[in-house]
């Protein structure tokens, strides 16, 4: 009897052990698909921030050369709604209306 109940608790410890080891592993794997789906959004951050860069680039560039202030547009935007944001949407009026909503999220967070 005393065999029996000895076999009994270490055949319930393997199972245990084996159950265990399958978490194991398949935590592991979800860790390792994670590190790199991680991987691969800092790569796409890292271009995007580069192509924003490059755009930003081009606007200021665009704006200069059409005489607009880019920095007295950016505090407009800046500033809380009302006659100075009237202003912004003035000066925004023309070929760049389109670029000016767009811009808004992107001019906001490359200023650090």
């Amino acid at each position: 009897m005393g065999l029996g109940s000895t076999a009994k608790k270490l055949q319930t410890v393997a199972d245990i052990a084996e159950k265990l080891y399958a978490k194991v592993n398949e935590i592991r794997e979800r860790v390792e698909a994670m590190q790199g789906a991680v991987q691969s959004t800092e790569e796409r951050v890292e271009s995007l921030e580069g192509d924003l860069a490059e755009q930003r680039a081009i606007v200021e560039a665009l704006a200069e050369a059409e005489g607009i202030d880019v920095d007295a547009v950016l505090d407009d935007l800046d500033a809380p709604d009302g006659d100075e944001a009237d202003a912004g949407g003035e000066s925004g009026a023309g070929d760049d209306a389109g670029t000016d909503g767009d811009d808004d999220p992107a001019d906001a967070g490359s200023d650090d």
